[in-house]
C-alpha cells in the first residue's frame, strides 16, 4: 500500500466528503466522486481499479428498509423447515439403499429462500407470478415448506427419492417428473443462471413485442459460489446487463465451500464475484456481515475491523466457524492489538454468535428490497453463509459437508435444541416430521404471507388453450415441385417458415432464432419483414440500409439473433418453447443453426429442455458428414441423429425433401400445440441444392412414422433388391438404382428413410409389447410390416455414422447392409467425400450386390468386376481411422 505522504491533506480530504455524505447525500456523493474521476482522466492521472468495494455490506444499517413481518415467528416456521428437510433426508438413508440426499446447501441458504417466500416471491394462483430458478441441492427446503403448507404428505416425503411406484419426490427439480411443482430443472450446475438470463430476455421480448405484460414479474435465479465456476453461470451475464435486464435477479449462497473444500481457500470470492457481475454492467448487492457487527463496525474508530475483515481470506474464514470462538478470537481479532480490545467484553459464544449476513433476516430482506427497486440493470446478491450451518461439529463449515447425509443422536439433539423443536429424545432415533396443527399461529402466519403474495410456490401450470395450426393445405406451396429450379430443404424451410409469420392465428407466436447465421441459411429476407429484436431499437442507420434485405433492429422486432453463441440461443430457445407453462401463452420457436453446433455442442441444455417439456422446433442446418462443401471436420456432423435419440421426447427427423420436411413441420405444430404432446422436434437441413420433386399421393403418414415407398421398382429382373437412403444420401440411392437396373439387371425398390429413430422407437415399443403378453398374438413393427414379402437383401444408406442405421436391424427379416459416415469428416466436394465415406451412388452399387452374392443369388466375382468398373479403389484408407 503506498504510503501518505501528507496526512493532514488526506484527512482535509476525507472531512469534506464526510461533509457531502452528511448534507449532500449519496447519490451527490457519487456525482461528485464521478466528475473528479473524470478530470483526474482527463488530466492525465491514472485512477485505481474499482471493480470491488470494501468486504462489507452494501447497504449501511441506517439505509436499510425494515422487515415489516414478525421475527420470531419466521424463525419458528423456519427452523421447522430446516428440521422437516433434515428429518427427510436422514429418513431416505435410514435404510440399507442408501439413496443419498443434500442437506447442507438448504441449511446454509435457509434464511435466503424464507425471506423471498414471506415478503417477495409471488405466485401464480392469479396469473403467471414470478419465475424462481432454485438451486437443485437445496430441493429438501422446498419440499419441507411444502409439507408445512399441506401440499405434500408424510407419505410422500418418504418417498424422497423414490419415484418408481410413483408417489415419490424427485431428487432434485424436475418438471418431468412433478410437472405440477417445479418449473425449471437446475441440478445440472450452471444451467440455472443462463436459463434465468434468457427467460429474462425473452420476457423483455414479449413485452416489447405487447404480446404480454411482464412488468410486474421478476425473475430470480438461486445458485451457489462453487457453481460460479462453471462456465455458463457467468457466461451470459454481459447480455443481462448490456440488455438492462432489470427484472432480474441471482442470488448466490456464498458459503464459501465447494463439494470438496474452499471455493477460494486463499482468496475471496465475494470480491471476485463482485468484480465481474459490476464489470458487466450489474447491481451488486454484497450481504456479507449479521446485524451482530454493526455494534462493533460502530464502535470501531481505528478502521482496523474493517481493515482484517478485506484481509482475511475464505479457507480462514471457514476456519473459524469451524473451530469455534476461542479460536476465532485468537486468529482472527487476535492480529491486532486494538480489536483484542475491541472484543474484550465478548464471551467466546458471543464471538460465535456474531453471525454472517445470509443467516440475518433483517439484512437479507434489506438486500432484496432494494434489488426489486432497482431499475435499468440486473441484480446480483452476493450473500455469506455458512455450509451445513446449525449442524454443528458434525457438518458446520467442514470440508466434507457437502457430503453429510445423517447426524448422529448427539448431533441430532443439539440441532433439536438449537432450533427449539418440540420433539423428546427418545421420539430422535425415528426422526420424525413436525408439522402443528392447521390452526397453530404458525401455519395462519404462513399462509397469510403466501396468500398476499398469490398462494404457495414451487407450482407449474403445465395445460394451456390449444393452438389452432394451419393446415397441410395452407403450407402447400412446398409439396409441389419446384420444377427445373434446384433448392436446398434450408431455403424450403425459409419459406414455409415465412409462411408461418404471415398466419394470422398464429403469426405473431412463430419466434425465429439463429445464433449469427441468418444469412448462411437464406434468412435476411426476414430482416426487413420481421425485424431482429433490440431492446434498445436501431440507434444507428446500418451501411446496407439502401438494399432491400438491409439489416433491421427493432423493439418489435420478431427474429431472435443472438449472436455467435450457441447455449444462449437454444437457452432463448427454451424460454420461448416452455412459455405455455411459465406464463400461459405458447409460442412457437424455430431455432436454425448449424447442426454440429447442436447437441455436441448444448447437450446438458437440450436434455433439460425435455426434462422441462419443451414444445418447438430445432432444425440442424448444414447436416450429415458429407453435404457442407469445403468447412472440413469441425463442421461436418455425422450423430446429431444419434445424440437426439438420446432424449426421449425429442422427435427427429432427416427429410431429403420439401414436402417431406413441410409435412413433418405441420405435424409437430399439430402435435405440440393442437393434441399438446409432450415433445419437441430435432429437423435436419441441408444446404444442397436439387430439384424438389411434387409429393406422392398418400405418404403422410408413412413419412411421419420414418419411412415410405418411394419408388417401386417395374421391371422383371431376376434379382431384387430393397435400398433404403435418408436426408440427401436418398439421391445417391436413386441414382445407384438407375445403375443396378442399367448395368446389372437388378431391380430396386426405393425406400426414404426420413426418421431411423422414430422407427426404432416404434420398434422397441413392439418388442416390450411382446415380452409382456407372451401368450397373445406378437405383433409386428412397422419396419417389418413395410418390407413383408419384399424381396432381396435390404440396403440402408444415410450421411450419418453407421450405428444410425442399424438402430432397425432387430425388425428386418433379411440380409441387411448400412452404409454410413463414420470418422472425422474433411474438407472437399460432396462428391469426394462420398466416396471417402463410402456412402455414393457406387458404394450403395456394390454393398446391393454384395448383399445379393452373400445371399447365394450372384457370383462374387461379379462384385469384384462392379469395383473395377465403379472406379473403387480396394485398398483405399478406411474412413473410420483416416
Amino acid at each position: 500500500m503506498q504510503q501518505d505522504k501528507d496526512p493532514i491533506e488526506t484527512a482535509e480530504w476525507i472531512e469534506a466528503l464526510d461533509d457531502v455524505i452528511k448534507h449532500g447525500g449519496h447519490d451527490r456523493t457519487s456525482f461528485l466522486m464521478k466528475v473528479l474521476a473524470e478530470h483526474a482522466l482527463q488530466a492525465g492521472a491514472t485512477l485505481p481499479a474499482a471493480t470491488t468495494t470494501p468486504f462489507s455490506n452494501t447497504i449501511q444499517p441506517q439505509e436499510e428498509r425494515r422487515m415489516p413481518g414478525d421475527l420470531f415467528m419466521e424463525r419458528r416456521i423456519r427452523s421447522l423447515i430446516r428440521w422437516n428437510a433434515l428429518a427427510m433426508v436422514m429418513r431416505a438413508n435410514d435404510n440399507n439403499d442408501g439413496l443419498g440426499g443434500h442437506i447442507s446447501s438448504f441449511s446454509s441458504a435457509a434464511t435466503l429462500y424464507d425471506i423471498g417466500f414471506n415478503y417477495f416471491f409471488k405466485g401464480n394462483d392469479n396469473g403467471p407470478g414470478d419465475l424462481i430458478f432454485y438451486q437443485g441441492h437445496s430441493a429438501p427446503g422446498m419440499y419441507a415448506r411444502s409439507y408445512l403448507e399441506g401440499r405434500i404428505t408424510e407419505d410422500r416425503l418418504d418417498g424422497f427419492r423414490r419415484e418408481v411406484d410413483g408417489n415419490g419426490l424427485s431428487s432434485y427439480p424436475h418438471p418431468w417428473l412433478m410437472p405440477d411443482y417445479w418449473q425449471f430443472p437446475t441440478v445440472s450446475m450452471g444451467l440455472g443462471p443462463i436459463q434465468a438470463i434468457y427467460q429474462a430476455h425473452v420476457m423483455k421480448y414479449q413485452q416489447s413485442r405487447e404480446l404480454l405484460d411482464h412488468s410486474d414479474r421478476k425473475v430470480w435465479a438461486f445458485l451457489g459460489d462453487g457453481e460460479c465456476d462453471e462456465p455458463e453461470s457467468l457466461g451470459a451475464i454481459s447480455l443481462a446487463g448490456r440488455e438492462r435486464l432489470d427484472n432480474l435477479i441471482f442470488v448466490v449462497n456464498c458459503n464459501l465451500q465447494r463439494l470438496d473444500g474452499p471455493v477460494r481457500g486463499n482468496g475471496k470470492i465475494i470480491q471476485e464475484l463482485e468484480g465481474v457481475f459490476r464489470g458487466a454492467g450489474w447491481d451488486v448487492i454484497k450481504i456479507v456481515w449479521g446485524r451482530h457487527w454493526d455494534t462493533l463496525l460502530k464502535k470501531d474508530k481505528t478502521g482496523l475491523l474493517q481493515k482484517r475483515m478485506d484481509e482475511v481470506c475464505d479457507g480462514e474464514l471457514q476456519n473459524y466457524k469451524a473451530n469455534g470462538g476461542a479460536y476465532t478470537r485468537e486468529h482472527f481479532f487476535g492480529k491486532y492489538p486494538e480489536l483484542l480490545e475491541l472484543v474484550k467484553d465478548l464471551s467466546d459464544d458471543d464471538i460465535m454468535k456474531l453471525n454472517r449476513g445470509g443467516h440475518d433476516p433483517y439484512k437479507v430482506y434489506a438486500g432484496y428490497a432494494q434489488a426489486v427497486k432497482s431499475t435499468g440493470k440486473p441484480t446480483v446478491v452476493l450473500a455469506m453463509t455458512v455450509k451445513g450451518y446449525g449442524m454443528g461439529s458434525s457438518g458446520e463449515a467442514q470440508n466434507e459437508t457437502h457430503s453429510l447425509k445423517k447426524l448422529d443422536v448427539e448431533s441430532l439433539k443439539i440441532f433439536r435444541d438449537r432450533f427449539a423443536i418440540p420433539i423428546t429424545d427418545s421420539e430422535l432415533e425415528n426422526v420424525p416430521y413436525y408439522r402443528p396443527a392447521p390452526d397453530s399461529p404458525e401455519m395462519i402466519y404462513m399462509k397469510k404471507r403466501r396468500d398476499s403474495l398469490g398462494g404457495s410456490i414451487p407450482s407449474r401450470k403445465a395445460d394451456f388453450e390449444a393452438l389452432e395450426v394451419p393446415s397441410i393445405e395452407a403450407l402447400g406451396g412446398q409439396l409441389k415441385s419446384s420444377g427445373k429450379r434446384e433448392i436446398s430443404t434450408t431455403m424450403s424451410f425459409v419459406r414455409t417458415l415465412s409462411t408461418l409469420t404471415k398466419d394470422k392465428k398464429i403469426g405473431e407466436r412463430i419466434v425465429p432464432i439463429v445464433p449469427d447465421e441468418a444469412r448462411t441459411f437464406g434468412m435476411e429476407g426476414m430482416f426487413r419483414q420481421l425485424g431482429i429484436y433490440s431492446s434498445q431499437g436501431q440507434r444507428y442507420t446500418p451501411h446496407d440500409s439502401d438494399q432491400i434485405m438491409f439489416y433491421k433492429e427493432d423493439k418489435k422486432g420478431q427474429i431472435l439473433e443472438e449472436g455467435i453463441n450457441e447455449a444462449g440461443a437454444f437457452s432463448a430457445w427454451l424460454a420461448c418453447a416452455t412459455s405455455y407453462s411459465n406464463h400461459q401463452y405458447p409460442m412457437v420457436p424455430f431455432y436454425i443453426y448449424y447442426s454440429m453446433f447442436g447437441f455436441q455442442r448444448i447437450m446438458d441444455l437440450a436434455w433439460a429442455a425435455g426434462d422441462s417439456q419443451a414444445r418447438g422446433f430445432l432444425l440442424g442446418a448444414t447436416a450429415g458428414r458429407t453435404t457442407l462443401n469445403g468447412e472440413g471436420l469441425q463442421h461436418q456432423d455425422g450423430h446429431s441423429q444419434l445424440m437426439a435419440n438420446m432424449i426421449p421426447n425429442c422427435r427427429s427427423y432427416d427429410p431429403a425433401y420439401a414436402y417431406e420436411l413441410t409435412v413433418i413441420i405441420q405435424d409437430g405444430l399439430q402435435r405440440m400445440y393442437q393434441e399438446k404432446e409432450n415433445c419437441y422436434y430435432y429437423i435436419t437441413l441441408m444446404n444442397e441444392n436439387y430439384v424438389q420433386p411434387e409429393m406422392p399421393l398418400g405418404v403422410e403418414a408413412g413419412i411421419i412414422k420414418g419411412m415410405y415407398l418411394l419408388k417401386e421398382a417395374k421391371g422383371k429382373a431376376k434379382h431384387r433388391v430393397q435400398l433404403l437412403g435418408g436426408g440427401t444420401i436418398l439421391r445417391e440411392v436413386e441414382a445407384a438404382a438407375e445403375i443396378l437396373a442399367n448395368d446389372y439387371a437388378v431391380d430396386a425398390d426405393i425406400w426414404s428413410l426420413t426418421s431411423v429413430n422414430e422407427l426404432r422407437r416404434e420398434g422397441m415399443v413392439v418388442d416390450r409389447w411382446n415380452l409382456l403378453h407372451p401368450d397373445q398374438k406378437p405383433k409386428v413393427s412397422y419396419v417389418a410390416e413395410q418390407l413383408a414379402g419384399r424381396e432381396g437383401p435390404v440396403i440402408c444408406s444415410t450421411d450419418y455414422m453407421k450405428s444410425y442405421g442399424e438402430q432397425i436391424a432387430p425388425y428386418i427379416d433379411a440380409r441387411y447392409v448400412v452404409l454410413g459416415t463414420d470418422g472425422y469428416g474433411r474438407s472437399d466436394t460432396r462428391a469426394q467425400l462420398r466416396r471417402h465415406f463410402e456412402v455414393d451412388r457406387s458404394f450403395v452399387v456394390v454393398a446391393a450386390l454384395k448383399a445379393l452374392a452373400d445371399d447365394g443369388a450372384i457370383k462374387h466375382s461379379v462384385v469384384a468386376k462392379a469395383i473395377k468398373q465403379l472406379g473403387i479403389n480396394s485398398e483405399k484408407p478406411d474412413p473410420m481411422h483416416s
